[in-house]
């Protein structure tokens, strides 16, 4: 009988009795998805829209209840346009440029993430992450009806799984009974406690910090600012070391409090413990409800690597890091921009499948900086010594009236866009262009005469000139490679020019389906440009 771990607060993909359950032989599928999460759906969505069919399995029958993720940055909105969902996420999402640092009483500075011109996107959002989950499968409802190859089974628990090196079989549960099938491919998205990974044997290493953090979400309507406030030893009572606020959509406010490591968790979770602490944050007067709470551990870890054969992993099951600094999810939807269109050219036989190598190596990458980042973080919101307190006290002091010491302060360094410097698929830098937009970087959005960069770029590999002569057409071992054409005439602000030009007078990017810059020219060679191509797709 399948597990109920949790109370779902979207019922999105009912238990149905599928064909596969009553084959006398396993079904084979190119690629299973285990894991319905925000990673799991953005995953199927990717691979499915390029064509190639995927099947999800989730444990339960929709999203489970509670804001936990909450703050996707713009890089996650970015993919998610391309995914279809981006435009329902902003009109429920809560926009917010402004953060407050307080230290007790006092506050010591603010600071502004509000974006440059010329991109669409804000830098955050603040979103529960059951709408975010449920904006993916609607979007999957609606490429379902197109005919995208996509298939949700909801209430179907993988227990048991064998790896056969070129395919991996499973053995699921359902409310009906038991079946069994196959996958060329599985994909592991099954979160931090990933059943996959204990089934296989494989660790995951790491520290876990020796503190607690009490999450409360309040329902309230009250006239704080839609801003990002965190205190340093907050002046309320029982507040512990830390506290963060934050405004989500329906009048909902996340709170989180640090507790500290030697606790009774029952105990802080009883209903009259939470309110006293938030009636001591909030003052008289404010009426609220309390909508949900957790407690959870810091901990930053990830596996040796994301590849294992047949089984790839993604997202918190193959990486874990603390709250603060919004590096959970958005890392995770990273690593599925980052192997869709890899595990797609797989398939399809336009690269093999030593190209899935670079995937684990480029994100093993992307969760040793999100791993470092959050443990610094950690340790400055945590002082483990009288000195490195009285550290952490004096660069508080200082940020409060000197500038130049506000970088010192961290309260979570906030997600931003992974570069893949110097890494195998990597090509030549013969542009002497601005850094941003070097080799390994995201492409940034710029807005054009006639809508935005990012948007002309789509989700393929692009070969873009700007003032540079440009073939009809390029393929390469069977991959079509499509141009983009633009010129001084398509940018009215001067943005494409100072982003991508520099102090050139032109240019000509390759650009990879995950909009990240695979090299980078002066001007148009076929030669170099096809051995460029080559490269990335791991034929170099």
């Amino acid at each position: 009988m399948v597990d109920v771990r949790y109370t779902t607060a979207f019922e999105l993909y009912p238990y149905q009795r599928h064909a596969d359950q009553d084959t006398s032989t396993p079904k084979r599928h190119p690629v299973v998805v285990v894991g319905g999460g925000p990673i799991g759906m953005a995953m199927a969505l990717d691979l499915g829209r390029k064509g190639t069919p995927v099947l999800v399995l989730d444990d339960h029958a929709g999203v489970g209840q509670g804001s936990r993720a909450i703050c996707f940055a713009r890089r996650t909105l970015e993919i998610t346009d391309r995914l279809g969902c981006e435009q329902r996420m902003l009109d429920k999402g809560v926009v917010w440029n402004v953060g407050r640092v307080f230290h007790g009483e006092q506050e010591i500075y603010d600071f502004n993430l509000s974006p440059e011109e010329g991109l669409r996107n804000p830098a955050f959002i603040n979103l529960q992450q059951p709408y975010f989950e449920k904006f993916l499968v609607e979007q999957i409802r609606i490429e379902q009806e197109r005919g995208t190859p996509i298939d949700i089974r909801g209430c179907n628990q993988v227990t048991a799984l064998q790896d056969h090196g070129d395919f991996v079989s499973l053995d699921v549960d359902t409310p009906e009974g038991p079946y069994s099938l196959e996958a060329d491919w599985l994909i592991a998205c099954d979160g931090a406690r990933s059943p996959v990974r204990d089934m296989l044997g494989l660790g995951f290493e790491g520290r876990v910090f020796e503190d607690n953090f009490l999450i409360a979400d309040v329902k309230m309507s009250a006239p704080f600012p839609t801003e990002r406030w965190f205190w340093f030893e907050p002046p309320f009572k029982n507040a512990g070391q830390s506290a963060l606020l934050h405004k989500q959509p329906d009048d909902i406010w996340r709170i989180d409090f640090q507790l500290g490591w030697d606790i009774d968790r029952k105990k802080e979770l009883e209903v009259e413990r939470i309110r006293a602490r938030v009636d001591a944050m909030l003052g008289d007067g404010v009426d609220y409800e309390l909508e949900w709470t957790s407690i959870y551990t810091f901990q930053c870890r990830r596996m040796e690597k994301f590849r294992h054969g047949s089984v790839l992993f993604a997202g918190d099951s193959a990486h874990q890091v603390s709250p603060f600094g919004a590096r959970g999810a958005n890392s995770g939807i990273q690593d599925t921009d980052n192997l869709a269109w890899k595990l797609d050219l797989v398939i399809k036989g336009i690269a093999s499948d030593s190209l899935l190598d670079s995937y684990s190596e480029e994100r093993v990458f992307g969760a040793d900086e999100n791993i470092l980042n959050s443990s610094r973080a950690t340790d400055f919101l945590t002082p483990k010594s009288r000195a490195s307190k009285t550290f952490r006290n004096a660069v508080l002091q200082l940020a409060q009236h000197h500038e130049f010491a506000r970088p010192l302060v961290n309260s979570g360094r906030l997600s931003v866009p992974c570069v893949y410097d110097n890494f195998p698929l990597n090509g030549e830098d013969r542009l002497d262009g601005p850094a941003a937009t070097r080799v390994g970087a995201a492409c940034v959005d710029v807005k054009l005469d006639d809508g935005y960069l990012l948007d002309r770029l789509g989700n393929d590999f692009v070969l873009m000139g700007i003032n540079a002569t440009l073939p009809e057409s390029l393929e390469v071992d069977g991959l079509e490679v499509r141009m983009l054409k633009l010129s001084s005439d398509n940018d009215p602000s001067g943005k494409l020019q100072t982003r991508y030009l520099g102090d050139q007078d032109s240019g000509v990017y390759l650009v990879r389906p995950d909009q990240h810059v695979v090299a980078r020219w002066s001007e148009f060679d076929a030669e170099r440009v096809q051995a460029a191509v080559r490269n990335a797709i791991g034929k170099g």
